[in-house]
């Protein structure tokens, strides 16, 4: 991979050596030392590395396909519920009204027994075909919709926009069954292991990890195939790729459909490093920002998303923090400065200072020569 694809091979191998350097630095580092790292820290890391995937998911239909989807965070928070209502199920009468079936909040709310779509919520293997088969479910018949009538730009990003704000609504009402406006939290333990310990948050980082990995990986699988070459063909002229007897609409279904399961794969790991899912998550305002994400690091390179990702998140952290009233006229402006000088993102800089570097080499030679 080094020698075909530099730049995804570095990411690769950063990746692979932060997730053997973390867990040293947390576990063997003893605290108090200036190379330990807290569990705050390595719950952050673990939150970005989510919000990488999450990037991944949308640079790949964005990037390659040319559909700009503003509520992929549908996805993300789906996957994420799902998980959530696995761990619920999992507290059983350690909560406060110590039910063994019904969470805090149905017990709350007087609900007599568990809705319909809660049964099987607490075996893992099922919780988990949840977490792909719910936003596989909602972005298969959704695209289906959209790309057979032939939806396309700023109308598909319109409706995609809706989706996700009729799911905030939508899991703001208590009687959805999902926790209303408090979501769903106070996690206790997954697959036995307590949340707030260190080796199961470790665990957790590990696994985001591999998963970042493993999708970062088969998304550039994808993209290398012929199928990603029809579909980037379709992304350039999708009228001409039609006309030559491609089934566009399939090809977008297929594409949308697995970048949201992807999506929700995210969510579902950032759910129990967080501690907590509501419909917060659902808002609008969180799929544009990683529209930005995407922006910033550089659209349709895969590697360009995760380092959009990192950087605003992080940046994000840090202004939110030293500024906080601030923080989003800064994020506005970066959008507004890397649409007009940095079309290609972050990551196209070093392409264009290499160009430039060649281009002052070469004419310095000719003015030697001459």
């Amino acid at each position: 991979m080094m020698r075909e694809d530099r730049p995804s091979g570095v990411f690769l191998t950063v990746l692979a050596i932060v997730t053997l350097l973390v867990p040293i630095l947390h576990l063997a580092v003893p605290e108090g030392h200036v190379l330990h790292l807290s569990g705050y820290t390595v719950t952050l890391i673990g939150k970005y590395m989510c919000y990488a995937l999450l990037a991944v998911a949308v640079d790949l239909i964005w990037g390659y396909c040319g559909i700009l989807s503003l509520g992929h965070t549908a996805f993300f928070a789906l996957g994420g519920y799902a998980m959530g209502m696995y761990l619920m199920r999992q507290i059983g009468t350690r909560g406060v009204y110590g039910d063994p079936v019904l969470p805090d909040f149905m017990v709350f709310l007087n609900w007599k027994e568990l809705p319909w779509f809660w049964h099987g919520m607490d075996v893992f293997p099922f919780a988990m075909l949840m977490v792909l088969f719910a936003p596989g479910l909602l972005a298969g018949v959704f695209g289906w919709l959209a790309f057979r009538s032939r939806v396309t730009g700023v109308y598909l990003s319109i409706i995609t926009q809706a989706l996700t704000y009729a799911l905030l609504l939508a899991f703001f009402r208590n009687e959805m069954g999902f926790g209303g406006n408090n979501g769903l939290t106070d996690f206790k333990d997954l697959l036995g292991f307590d949340l707030k310990h260190p080796e199961t948050r470790i665990v957790l980082f590990m696994a985001t990890a591999v998963a970042l990995g493993a999708g970062y990986f088969t998304c550039r699988a994808i993209v290398r195939s012929r199928f990603g070459r029809v579909v980037q063909a379709i992304r350039d002229a999708e009228s001409r790729a039609r006309f030559i007897g491609y089934r566009v609409e399939n090809y977008k279904l297929w594409l949308f459909t697995f970048s949201a399961m992807l999506a929700g794969v995210a969510g579902a790991l950032y759910v129990p490093q967080v501690g907590i899912i509501n419909p917060g998550e659902f808002a609008p305002i969180n799929s544009i920002e990683v529209v930005i994400w995407v922006a910033v690091g550089g659209r349709g390179t895969l590697y360009g998303a995760v380092v959009g990702a990192i950087m605003v998140n992080y940046a994000k952290t840090v202004m939110t923090d030293a500024l906080p009233d601030a923080w989003l006229y800064v994020l506005g402006a970066l959008f507004v400065v890397v649409t007009l000088f940095l079309p290609r993102g972050v990551v196209g800089l070093l392409p264009d200072l290499k160009h430039k570097l060649q281009t002052l080499r070469q004419r310095r030679a000719r003015a030697i020569s001459t």
